[in-house]
């Protein structure tokens, strides 16, 4: 019995000491162990490294020039999108007015769905009965 936690400690038959007993919490005596012994192999004790990550290693340059040479033509696709859409007359601020009130609308058709649900659920029908009842189209 070890005198300073009042803990039992068994010795193995090769007379290394073990801790046999699960610590308590807030305990400072913990048990550590290797769960390989010491072997002259050095691929025993090495940490693991997966093929993936070599191989993708081996490819990541040419990925990345890829990647860079896609993104490099989608940024020349879009210039040339706002390029041709200014040409048409179409003003930047008119078009982020229409993306902002479209997601406002996009808001309050979300809530007002979310409503609709639940008055359905608390009058127990379903939301396409409310639907009909109101003279909505379910596309609304």
């Amino acid at each position: 019995m070890d005198s300073e936690t009042g803990q039992n400690i068994k010795s193995d038959l090769d007379g290394d000491k073990t801790l046999k007993f699960t610590p308590q919490r807030g305990g400072t005596l913990l048990a550590s162990r290797k769960r390989t012994l010491r072997s002259g192999c050095r691929k025993v004790n090495s940490s693991f490294k997966s093929p993936v990550q070599v191989s993708s290693m081996l490819n990541n340059g040419v990925c990345i020039a890829k990647e860079i040479r896609e993104l490099q033509n989608t940024l020349l696709q879009l210039d040339s999108d706002i390029k041709l859409l200014e040409n048409e007359g179409v003003c930047v601020h008119e078009l982020d007015l229409h993306i902002n009130l479209l997601h406002e609308y996009n808001d309050i058709k979300d809530i007002a769905q979310t409503l609709l649900g639940r008055l359905a659920g608390l009058r127990s029908v379903t939301t396409r009965d409310l639907y009909a009842r109101f003279g909505m189209e379910l596309d609304d």
